[in-house]
């Protein structure tokens, strides 16, 4: 029988026969059907030959070979879809370019998946059959294939199967393909063309152990387990139905041996199955009821009932998968806590196997699966084969291979199949130094347990020292060069080497020659080394090199050397001799006295940078206070000069385009001007101007603010609002221009932009929508490019109630799949950009970095499908030359911002310590500035004041009233007026 689900083995899980029927459902049920008469047909001539030795198989028209025809006709139709026949040499000549090309590739790099895919694909359209066959083959021994791949690579096996080596070579193929994800549809077929060799020795044997061990894998999957019961049942039935005829004629000892042995079967196959929770369990039990002859027993309708309340409690999370989108990882891992807390390993196998068949590149999946079977099961085939699994589908993740190795070391492993999968793991490209050094601590750790430390020499004790000599080349060398770091800055690797030579090996001399090369890496400065260093002497040295380390960490140690120091004396205070101990106190005095003096210079050229930088702070407070005060001076002269003139001329002057317009109510000649009208001169013609008119989009703009009414922010409408920002400041009419663009995600309720007081658009707006879901989708248009300049939209939040709210869209932590790519010319478009990248992977996203008005910056982040194909680009692209610029090229691991400090409170002169005035993003605002002279602002004054308004007077003492005398009303004036 074959599957009816077989041809859609990439779609989303679907619940058979659970809810209405969906289009085309009736027809795989017909196609299901079929195929049962196929099977059924190849079952009852197999059976036929075993149980009737009299039976004349060609005179019924049923040969040995049918269902091996039948199949393979089955199967070629099925694929014969993918069998094109091209029509110009042109195309072939192409074709056999491309996989020239990607050969060549795949030799330069071979964990290139996509490069294998189309390789496969390109060498079936041209029917190279050997050939295709090795590049699957090649494939596999790299990657686990999919269950697409795996199903294609089947058929066109079993088409070219001619006879009994080939159906044996097919076999082991399946054996492969079910080892790489649960895949049920892969089972089914590997169950039906097994009945095809029914004929042969042992083929009824092969048949069940297959759908036996079918069962065991995939027979509690609640929406595809239950194909898997059906067809098993179904081959058991048709053997029953093709002896029945000839079971009266046999004897009672031949009939119980036969016919009836083989009902059982059938009935078992019914009784396991109802007693598993599965969809449309009610179908199956109403089909037992009609098939057996005999009254179904009690025990069976309990389990029976006990099933159908188990499936009640899986549903919800059924259900959730099924509504979901793949990867659907989420509702995975809630259906993995809640069979972890059931506790059935059987269930909890196949839920994790469920969920890595769509989240197979997730190393986190892999690492709790492992670890499961680790702690729980602790079955060696089954915990190395997930191992396996889990490092070809992840084998950028150090973490996986740490945990492989100690798993096959759990397990009694050879050690030569441990080294191997070492040496694997040292080509699997990580992509962060650190992961060499955990891999290497792993497989270090591993020799070290191999050691007999009992016996002075070993060759595990050799090959342990030659492991870490290779270690520390291969971290200076292959990882140094490549990432620019070693990844052990610590040198844990010497530590743990220098201990084991210390503690084990009892080789002081050679634990020292390591702590001096540890000391000459630039660690000498740190006190918890030299401290390191000084507990392994006193543990397995002598009292001389004790004293020796600490000397020298006095002499060396920056960080904490008072802790040092301190170490030092405590150790001549039990063991030295009076000059040991006038030696060490005297080498601490001067080092500490040292120190301090140096810290006392780096604090005096720390307090001369601040003061610095406040005198020009207060310089710059200064220029722009006189600044102030000069134009207030300007203007205070050009009123007067206007009224001397309008005296004398009787005329009404304008003030200067660049001055918001003032309308004079009256004029000494006119009078009042009525609105719309003209002034005129003495002879009644219309007077001329001087001074031109504002420009018409500002004049405009002027209007419409004068026009428009002050509209509160209302908060209770933040949801419907989204914040516009960083617009063109020369943008006319903004609400007109920003319209359509914001209606095309939902009706638009109001656009506000704002203006400043003389009428120019500031840049940003507050756009209202009717409908929230509108407003989130308008948040879609963030970065959207608007008259050249890059449109932030961002929701609309008051940050006086949200003041650690920020909106940035992109992540700040560590991502292994993101490149962030530097040094790019400025002329570099995405386009190119994206060609480039696409050489190494599938790109799912590129962002170019640009400014707030739109300009390149040379930046530029790049994001691949997965964490292999990122790490791949790093090294190719790393230091490549793009239109004569040298780009740098690294995995997309922003720096952790740094958040302001929160100023300390400050004593005001002559008073207690008042809070300082936080400001918000642009500084100190306009209204924000002290009102009082600077004639009148002593800094003897008792009085506090705030930035940004006098703050609370307190209590003024009897000495600072004494300094300041009251002053009149006439002095304060002539203060006022002094010039």
């Amino acid at each position: 029988m074959a599957t009816a689900t077989a041809a859609s083995a990439s779609e989303p899980e679907a619940e058979p026969a659970a809810g209405p029927k969906a289009e085309g459902e009736e027809d795989e049920v017909k196609a299901a059907r079929t195929r049962r008469k196929v099977l059924s047909r190849a079952v009852a001539a197999a059976t036929y030959k075993t149980m009737g030795p009299g039976w004349d198989q060609q005179e019924e028209g049923v040969s040995e070979s049918d269902g091996d025809e039948e199949y393979a006709m089955a199967s070629s139709a099925e694929s014969s879809a993918g069998d094109y026949e091209w029509e110009y040499d042109e195309e072939e000549e192409k074709n056999q370019l491309e996989i020239e090309r990607l050969e060549e590739q795949l030799s330069i790099n071979v964990y290139d998946y996509n490069c294998h895919v189309d390789l496969i694909r390109l060498l079936r359209l041209e029917g190279e059959l050997t050939r295709v066959r090795v590049a699957r083959q090649k494939m596999s021994e790299i990657f686990p294939l999919t269950e697409e791949l795996w199903l294609e690579w089947l058929h066109d096996e079993i088409s070219m199967a001619l006879d009994g080596l080939d159906r044996e070579h097919v076999y082991a193929l399946f054996e492969k393909a079910v080892e790489d994800y649960i895949c049920p549809n892969i089972w089914l077929e590997y169950g039906q063309y097994s009945v095809g060799g029914i004929g042969q020795k042992g083929g009824l044997e092969k048949v069940r152990s297959v759908f036996e061990r079918a069962l065991s894998s995939v027979g509690l999957h609640m929406t595809k387990g239950l194909a898997i019961w059906e067809a098993y049942r179904e081959f058991e039935s048709a053997i029953v139905e093709a002896a029945r005829p000839i079971a009266g004629f046999l004897s009672p000892f031949d009939r119980e041996q036969t016919f009836d042995s083989q009902l059982e079967k059938v009935h078992s196959l019914f009784r396991r199955q109802l007693a598993i929770p599965l969809y449309d369990m009610e179908a199956t039990f109403a089909e037992y009821e009609e098939w057996s002859e005999d009254p179904i027993p009690e025990s069976v309708i309990q389990s029976y009932h006990k099933a159908l309340q188990q499936l009640e409690k899986y549903k919800p999370y059924e259900e959730a998968l099924l509504q979901a989108e793949a990867p659907r990882l989420a509702e995975y891992q809630a259906y993995i806590d809640f069979e972890m807390k059931v506790g059935d390993p059987a269930r909890i196998q196949l839920i994790f196997e469920r969920a890595l068949v769509e989240n197979c590149l997730v190393p986190d999946l892999w690492i709790r699966y492992s670890q499961y079977l680790d702690r729980q099961l602790k079955v060696k085939d089954l915990v190395l084969s997930v191992h396996s699994r889990a490092v070809r589908n992840c084998p950028w993740t150090v973490a996986l291979w740490s945990r492989y190795l100690l798993a096959m070391e759990r397990h009694g492993a050879d050690h030569r199949v441990i080294s191997a999968t070492f040496e694997k793991a040292l080509n699997a490209g990580f992509i962060q130094a650190p992961d060499y050094v955990e891999l290497w601590q792993a497989y270090l750790d591993y020799l070290r347990r191999r050691v007999d430390f009992k016996q002075d020499s070993s060759k595990e004790l050799e090959e342990l020292r030659s492991a870490f000599t290779r270690a520390l080349e291969y971290l200076r060398q292959e990882v140094e060069e490549r990432f620019n770091e070693s990844g052990d800055p610590s040198c844990v690797i010497m530590q743990n080497w220098a201990r084991i030579e210390a503690r084990l090996c009892n080789n002081m001399q050679k634990a020292r020659e390591l702590w001096d090369s540890i000391m000459t890496r630039g660690n000498a400065k740190y006190a918890n080394m030299w401290l390191e260093y000084y507990n392994l002497e006193r543990a397995h040295g002598d009292t001389q090199h004790c004293r020796k380390a600490l000397h020298r960490a006095v002499q060396c140690t920056s960080d904490y050397p008072e802790h040092v120091c301190e170490v030092l004396l405590t150790m001549e205070r039990m063991e030295g001799t009076l000059e040991d101990w006038d030696i060490a106190v005297q080498k601490t005095e001067t080092r500490l006295a040292r120190v301090t003096e140096q810290r006392a210079k780096a604090a005096e050229k720390e307090a001369a940078l601040v003061q610095q930088e406040e005198e020009k702070a207060e310089q710059r407070k200064r220029m722009r206070a006189e600044k102030k005060a000069l134009k207030k001076k300007k203007k205070a002269s050009g009123g007067d000069t206007r009224r001397a003139d309008e005296e004398e001329q009787g005329e009404v002057e304008e003030e200067q385009p660049s001055k918001r317009r003032r309308v004079e109510n009256s004029s000494p000649l006119t009078g009042a001007v009525p609105h719309g009208e003209v002034d005129k001169g003495l002879s009644g013609t219309p007077a001329p101007v001087d001074v031109g008119p504002p420009s018409k989009q500002k004049e405009k703009a002027a209007s419409l603010k004068r026009d428009m009414p002050k509209v509160p922010h209302d908060s209770s409408k933040d949801s419907i609002t989204v914040f516009v920002s960083n617009l063109p400041y020369s943008m006319a009419e903004p609400d007109v221009k920003l319209r359509p663009l914001f209606e095309a995600c939902g009706e638009v309720v109001e656009i506000r932009p704002i203006f400043s007081n003389r009428g120019d658009f500031r840049g940003y707006c507050y756009v209202e929508f009717k409908e929230e879901n509108s407003a989130l989708k308008a948040l879609e248009l963030d970065r959207k490019s608007v008259e050249g300049r890059p449109m932030f939209v961002s929701p609309c939040v008051d940050k006086s109630k949200n003041p650690d709210f920020k909106v940035f869209r992109y992540s700040t932590a560590l991502e292994k799949h993101k490149l962030f790519v530097s040094g790019l010319p400025f002329s570099c478009t995405r386009e190119e950009l994206e060609d480039i990248c696409k050489a190494h992977g599938t790109v799912k996203d590129l962002r170019l970095v640009t400014n707030r008005a739109g300009k390149p910056k040379g930046l530029a982040y790049v994001e691949y499908e997965n964490e292999s194909q990122a790490s791949q680009a790093v090294m190719k692209m790393d230091g490549m030359t793009i239109k004569e610029n040298v780009i740098k090229v690294a995995i997309s691991n922003p720096p952790q911002r740094k958040v302001p400090e929160k100023p300390e409170a400050r004593r005001a002169p002559g008073g207690p310590m008042m809070p300082r005035q936080m400001y918000g993003a642009r500084g100190k605002g306009r209204t924000q500035l002290a009102l009082l002279p600077r004639a009148l602002q002593r800094p003897g004054a008792a009085t506090a004041q705030a930035e940004n308004g006098p703050a609370p007077c307190p209590a003024v003492s009897t000495s600072a009233a004494t300094e300041a005398p009251k002053m009149s009303n006439a002095d304060f004036a002539k203060l006022l007026l002094r010039k």
